[in-house]
């Protein structure tokens, strides 16, 4: 079992919406970027919730575009033991400090999880904090969870562009 570590956030003071994965995979860890394995739905599901086709850009442009639409990235694992890209797979983990990176993020409206893993170990590490904040609990965009087809998991990723209470 490998030790793995997460990627730096992806901010800017102007971010409203912060996304939050677990902890990268090993295939977007080789490359080096969020969410890179062709399977994950990340970029369709995000892409056509703010309607860019963000999955035919290229790496830096998907960035930058996410950023203008005021969406930010991170992961709520700072490191782990892991064997393969399987969150069930996850040992020995610690968290990114979430409470520090909101406080650098003055317009931060939503914090938006992809899965269960991440809205656990990030709903744990935001603590009474989680309630300044709208939270989703999103399905993961990973080809892993495949219990909801792609409409579904669109139908619930499209509240990233909807104003509202906490879901």
């Amino acid at each position: 079992m490998s030790s793995k570590q997460s990627f730096p956030p992806v901010v800017d003071t102007h971010t409203h919406t912060l996304i939050l994965g677990s902890l990268p995979g090993d295939k977007s860890l080789l490359q080096q970027q969020y969410y890179a394995h062709p399977q994950n739905k990340f970029w369709k599901l995000v892409g056509d919730s703010i309607g860019v086709e963000l999955a035919t850009l290229d790496y830096p442009a998907r960035l930058s575009t996410l950023l203008v639409h005021q969406i930010g990235l991170w992961d709520v694992i700072a490191n782990a033991r892991r064997r393969g890209s399987l969150d069930s797979d996850i040992r020995e983990h610690t968290h990114n400090d979430l409470p520090a990176l909101i406080d650098t993020l003055p317009e931060l409206k939503t914090i938006a999880f992809n899965g269960g893993t991440a809205a656990r170990i990030g709903m744990k590490t935001l603590g009474e904090r989680a309630r300044d904040f709208r939270i989703l609990l999103l399905p993961s965009s990973s080809s892993a969870y495949a219990t909801l087809s792609f409409a579904q998991k669109l139908d619930m990723w499209q509240q990233l562009t909807t104003t509202g209470n906490s879901c």
